[in-house]
């Protein structure tokens, strides 16, 4: 079960990243470009949001069966868990920083529904959004991904 967790989790974590980057960008350039905001703009955002939560659901799971994870601070201590910067990573670094990630990209997205102006939507979006990428970005384990 732990293996299919795992391998479900590396793997949308591709489309998670591609979809935020898109999200991110589209923002960007709608508030750079003052074009107005459209359908197609909400569909972006809502469809990060969607795989941010499906992540963030799918990698609470894999935390608790894991070796890396809650075990690893149950079995090792936390004192241990912390002097090891693999450890640390996987056990606190990682899931606190991706949590918090799809906090920002949930305010921002709801934050935006709320602004009447093309600008200020897209403005929102953008902040919040990078933000969380930026965030992202810092804590994926990259040598597991390469």
């Amino acid at each position: 079960m732990y293996t299919v967790f795992q391998f479900v989790h590396s793997y949308w974590a591709y489309l998670v990243l591609l979809i935020v980057l898109l999200a991110t960008f589209n923002a960007l350039a709608g508030l750079f470009s003052k074009r107005e905001y459209g359908a197609k703009d909400f569909r972006i955002s809502l469809f990060a949001l969607i795989v941010t939560h499906i992540q963030v659901l799918i990698g609470l799971i894999l935390y608790f069966i894991s070796p890396l994870g809650l075990q690893n601070i149950t079995n090792s201590g936390m004192g241990v868990v912390m002097k090891n910067s693999e450890f640390r990573l996987y056990a606190v670094e990682h899931p606190f920083v991706m949590i918090l990630t799809v906090v920002l990209i949930t305010i921002g997205y709801s934050k935006h529904k709320k602004n009447l102006l093309s600008h200020k939507k897209f403005k929102t979006l953008a902040i919040f959004y990078t933000i969380g990428l930026v965030l992202m970005l810092s804590r994926i384990p990259w040598s597991q991904w390469f």
